[in-house]
């Protein structure tokens, strides 16, 4: 089942570095950033977790707990986070279920061949587990400040 603005998330559970165990239930309260990226130590996934990074304490301030997720696995996502010190956590989706889930698994073309990659998307759910925004194909530039207004938004209302 794909989530669908203004309605819950359905349930599921996925493990992250540190040991965390996502589910939404965990995080009720707390608005969740999950942003899913392609992949680890690639140039502008690279650019994109250090701006969620640099903007992380906005992020804690504003109520929000951010998770970036991609294929990787845990071993990787480790490095990742060690060497950009990353402050959040990454989810490794190594069986593809919460990018099938968000339908972010998409047809690109990498060097001429048809290849299955993530597309670059961002879901904000807020403190009842109800998702409030996405964002789609979308470019790192800004992304991060206007993911960030978004959070503001939901806690003024919320």
């Amino acid at each position: 089942m794909t989530p669908a603005l203004n309605k819950p998330l359905p349930e599921f559970e996925a493990l992250a570095t540190g040991g965390v165990k996502f589910t939404p239930q965990a995080y009720a309260g707390q608005i969740v950033v999950l942003y899913f990226y392609p992949k680890d130590n690639t140039p502008g996934c690279t650019t994109e977790a250090m701006q969620f990074r640099d903007h992380h304490k906005d992020f804690i301030k504003s109520g929000a707990v951010v998770f970036g997720v991609s294929r990787d696995n845990m071993a990787s996502h480790d490095k990742f986070k060690q060497a950009l010190e990353l402050p959040f956590e990454l989810i490794a989706d190594t069986e593809e279920k919460l990018c099938h889930m968000f339908g972010v698994v998409k047809n690109k073309i990498m060097y001429g061949k048809k290849v299955k990659g993530i597309e670059r998307s961002t879901f904000l759910i807020d403190g009842s587990g109800v998702l409030r925004a996405e964002w789609r194909g979308l470019k790192v530039a800004g992304h991060v400040e206007e993911v960030l207004k978004a959070v503001k938004a939901i806690k003024k209302t919320g």
